[in-house]
């Protein structure tokens, strides 16, 4: 049995964040009842890619509703709204994507309404494109790293990157929920905000930026690092290097066979002697050095002697990858009017109840009449087996309250899985010693309890000082396990099998434990013993070669994305865990791949590639169903970013710039011939939203219908008020100034949300509580 097993989604989104998130849910066996429109179906079914005629030939409907039945109502009709919740009456959630609020109405029901800004967002924001949310996060106008700056930011990887972001977020909520309601009876309602979501994904950095701790200049560089961290060309195709520290500089000299140019750097430089000059120095040899050389073979000899060192894949190489076909993530799917190809599936292995591709994307109300007949019949319920809610010392809410989770995690994407279980109501122990605390605790403070970093991801999270290395501190973590229900861990591999704390000696300690672990390429497979940073996951997983200009080399998306995404994907994998242990009383293991998560964020672009044959490159901000669709220059060094779906919009845009004359140019008639000229109409519009103010031109077009967004540089998110009225920006209580801002959880929960009010902890702060009050010592 799949994990979700017995629960019924009713999917009345037509988004693709809203089809994502119900893909999630379908992947893992839940039912999942797609209502759709008379005729033309969902609005993906027109998008690109179009691989054959008819409402049945959209590639990316096909990637995104595997696993799902169709079923056609009118909802415009009166008859087919009560239909509608006739059938919303038998279900667990809801999926919605609209800015009306049918809740009230299904009290218990799970109810997740995923929109570009929220549902308080002005009307004028309800149009918005993915690369108008992408922009208005941060996330855009800090894409490329490195950024030239007469060069207009990016759209990031593939075209639904705030999409998939959005959904994978509402995934969680709702299965957390689900457990929720598992134990209370109760429904809930959830607003996701895709904008509130990317941003939210940037707490490590925007953290800083709230707390005055770290001041951004506004400049396109805010989110990168210092260090000669690039893309470099080689004899077929490109690698990625990212350096930090002196053992990937000691790796790195002997990989080049110590070269003399090196010994002009001093073996500390990275940490401590960074420079413009010192950078240029070092990528002009060494690019030089790995002009003529293999990508692979060269990547692997660095990864053997620690530097971190990967190829750039593109969909080709993935779909060729020994590693992918390995773990099985491509799986091959026969759809009716597509025919075969290879699909990619998801980036957590479980071993108890995996996930998996059943079926391929139903055709237009394929399943009306089955669906509809059965709504009248008794359907049985999922309830919980093995419920072993433990009260927690501080009650805060939230659909988690009561679960335990220990955290033996370090960096970001680890303790950023951490942060949301947390931000969810569970109560998460992170252990650590003052002989070895967590890494972030060592950056940028004047501390170990007054790091940036480490306050900006581990609110309302506890410490415990555990030495593991002891016996003493070993007992004390197992009995810890033993009273707890998830363990998650990022150690590079082979670190828990060492501690003896695989899988096989968790269950020993606890039968039903649910173990998390993420590394770079999963656990096993033939490049398992690799590892590296959120970069080196963008490079291998294929988002690098889909971002750069057109016709240019690829230049990746913000160095710093990755991370969360990943930790994002290890909380929902948890969550799931945690359901199926409630339904049938089993743990497991939950292997989890940070490549394989960035891959998923650009899945329908790998079935295109599979689909059509058809090999993906950058192409700047150009879109195939959008045109214009960029980001253009304003006064002031600012940019907007901007996105027209069809005529009416294209002649709304025109007037509010006043440009008649190029709304009648033969070339830009249609939405064919604008696409054809798009490098022209680029360059006719930057001359005309170059002298006007951004935010105020952003204003003007969404009045107008046209979707636009000024590009927000990092002061404009931590000043944006719709993030603080949202409460994603929220105080919290900090040990030496009483209050500190902190980015909180992007949702918004109405009925049953989690209290957030302390602040990262000072290592070891809960340390009696753990072993006085949980175990008992």
């Amino acid at each position: 049995m799949s994990a979700l097993t017995g629960f019924r989604v009713i999917e009345l989104a037509g988004s693709v964040a809203g089809e994502y998130c119900g893909k999630l849910l379908a992947d893992f066996g839940a039912e999942i009842i797609k209502v759709e429109a008379p005729e033309c179906g969902s609005p993906t079914r027109a998008m690109a890619p179009i691989v054959a005629d008819g409402c049945d030939g959209s590639g990316l409907f096909a990637y995104l509703n595997t696993n799902k039945r169709s079923v056609v109502l009118d909802l415009g009709s009166d008859d087919g709204l009560e239909t509608a919740h006739r059938l919303i009456g038998t279900a667990d959630a809801v999926i919605d994507a609209r800015a009306t609020d049918w809740s009230s109405r299904h009290p218990d029901v799970v109810w997740c309404s995923i929109t570009p800004f929220g549902q308080d967002a002005p009307a004028e924001y309800g149009n918005a494109k993915s690369i108008n949310v992408f922009h208005a996060s941060g996330w855009g106008y800090h894409t490329p790293s490195h950024a030239d700056p007469a060069k207009p930011p990016l759209q990031g990887p593939g075209r639904f990157l705030a999409d998939y972001e959005a959904g994978l977020e509402a995934a969680l909520c709702v299965t957390a929920s689900l457990f929720g309601r598992l134990h209370n009876g109760h429904g809930e309602a959830i607003d996701i905000s895709a904008h509130a979501v990317l941003a939210s994904r940037a707490d490590c950095i925007i953290g800083r930026f709230i707390t005055g701790e770290v001041t951004p200049d506004g400049h396109r560089g805010d989110y990168d690092q210092a260090g000669p961290a690039a893309f470099f060309a080689c004899a077929d195709g490109f690698v990625y290097l990212y350096m930090t520290s002196r053992a990937h500089w000691f790796g790195l000299r002997e990989l080049l066979g110590q070269a003399d140019w090196l010994d002009a750097f001093e073996d500390d430089w990275l940490e401590f002697s960074v420079t413009a000059e010192k950078v240029t120095a070092f990528r002009r040899g060494f690019a030089a050095w790995i002009r003529d050389l293999a990508k692979n073979e060269t990547s692997e000899r660095a990864q053997r002697l620690g530097v971190p060192l990967v190829p750039v894949n593109g969909a080709a190489d993935l779909h060729d990858s020994p590693q992918y076909r390995h773990r099985g993530f491509f799986q091959r799917v026969t759809h009716p009017v597509l025919g075969d190809a290879a699909y990619p599936t998801v980036p957590y292995a479980f071993s108890a109840s995996p996930a998996q591709i059943t079926a391929a994307a139903p055709t237009l109300g394929e399943h009306t009449g089955r669906v509809l007949e059965s709504i009248g019949c008794p359907r049985r319920r999922p309830r919980a087996r093995s419920a072993q809610l433990r009260p927690p010392k501080d009650p805060r809410g939230g659909p988690l309250e009561g679960v335990r989770v220990v955290e033996l995690t370090k960096v970001w994407a680890g303790p950023y899985a951490g942060k949301l279980l947390a931000m969810l109501g569970a109560e998460v122990v992170k252990v650590e010693t003052a002989g070895s605390p967590e890494e972030m605790r060592a950056y940028g403070g004047t501390d170990v309890n007054h790091a940036p970093y480490f306050l900006s991801i581990n609110p309302e999270i506890l410490s415990v000082d555990l030495d593991i290395k002891s016996a003493e501190g070993m007992a004390r973590l197992r009995e810890l396990i033993a009273r707890s229900d998830i363990v998650i861990n990022n150690l590079r591999p082979g670190a828990m099998e060492r501690q003896g704390l695989d899988y096989a000696r968790l269950k020993e300690i606890k039968p039903d434990i649910i173990s998390v672990s993420i590394k770079m390429w999963g656990n096993d497979g033939p490049l398992g013993h690799q590892t590296g940073y959120a970069p080196c996951f963008a490079a291998l997983a294929g988002l690098a070669p889909l971002v750069g200009y057109r016709g240019g080399p690829p230049l990746g998306t913000s160095m710093r994305y990755g991370d969360s995404t990943v930790g994002a994907a290890a909380a929902y994998a948890a969550v799931v865990a945690l359901l199926h242990r409630e339904l049938t009383g089993a743990g497991q293991f939950v292997d989890l791949s940070a490549v394989e998560t960035l891959s998923s964020m650009i899945g329908d672009c790998l079935l295109e590639e599979s689909l059509t044959g058809r090999h993906l490159a950058p192409n700047g901000n150009d879109h195939p169903d959008l045109c214009p669709h960029g980001c253009y220059p304003c006064a002031d060094g600012a940019w907007i970013a901007i996105a027209v779906a069809g005529d009416a919009q294209w002649h709304g845009m025109c007037d509010v710039l006043g440009a008649g004359a190029l709304a009648r140019e033969r070339r830009y008639v249609t939405m064919g011939e604008r696409r054809r000229h798009a490098e022209t109409l680029d360059a006719d519009l930057a001359q005309l939203t170059r002298s006007q103010d951004a935010e105020h031109l952003a204003h003007r077009l969404r009045a107008a219908g046209v979707p636009a967004v000024k590009s927000a540089t990092a002061l404009d998110v931590i000043g944006d008020q719709r993030l603080w009225d949202r409460g994603l920006y929220r105080f919290v209580g900090d040990h030496r100034e009483g209050q500190r801002p902190i980015v909180g959880p992007s949702w918004r929960m109405a009925r049953n949300p989690a209290c957030i009010a302390r602040g990262a902890p000072d290592l070891g702060e809960h340390t009696d509580y753990v072993l006085h009050e949980i175990l008992g010592a």
